[in-house]
């Protein structure tokens, strides 16, 4: 998901984001990863980290497995290492910074089809793109914002957790 520059707004999106996901989980699944593109990060907006950081410890410390950050700047490392001690104890070992490279080794052990569902920003093969395209190469033209498309998300979700729940039968 592209960075809003309203703070409310974007995280609000994140909540709705993350609580969809949880609602898609497949059976006897209970907690969720995260997986951050930092290569272009929104800006360092200190009241963005704090919200993050109170709906982090609100709603999610239990279920939220990991955060995987890559490719994490200079920045990202300095604000998190303001944020980390102010974080419980439970919530922050479940940050992981990492260069694009360990990143990806990292998700290949992670991701349902290994190294097929890492995207091409992380130098994979899954193409996000097609999911969010630009307004000017999308085939669907219409009113609103074609950035982000949530009720796609959701079939893909539903779609995932099927065939997560196929592949545990086996």
């Amino acid at each position: 998901k592209p960075w809003y520059p309203n703070v409310e707004a974007e995280v609000n999106a994140l909540i709705l984001i993350a609580d969809a996901g949880i609602r898609c989980m497949p059976k006897g699944v209970t907690d969720f990863v995260v997986i951050s593109d930092s290569h272009s990060p929104p800006p360092p907006v200190p009241t963005f980290m704090i919200n993050v950081l109170k709906a982090l410890v609100r709603g999610y410390p239990d279920r939220l497995n990991v955060l995987l950050s890559a490719p994490v700047s200079s920045i990202i490392q300095f604000v998190m290492n303001l944020l980390l001690p102010l974080m419980p104890g439970r919530l922050s070992g479940k940050f992981i910074l990492k260069d694009v490279d360990d990143a990806r080794e990292i998700m290949k052990g992670w991701l349902m089809h290994g190294e097929d569902d890492i995207p091409t920003f992380f130098g994979g093969k899954a193409d996000h793109d097609e999911y969010y395209p630009e307004e000017s190469y999308s085939k669907i033209k219409g009113q609103g914002n074609l950035k982000f498309d949530y009720f796609g998300m959701i079939e893909r979700l539903q779609a995932s957790a099927k065939e997560w729940e196929e592949s545990q039968k086996k």
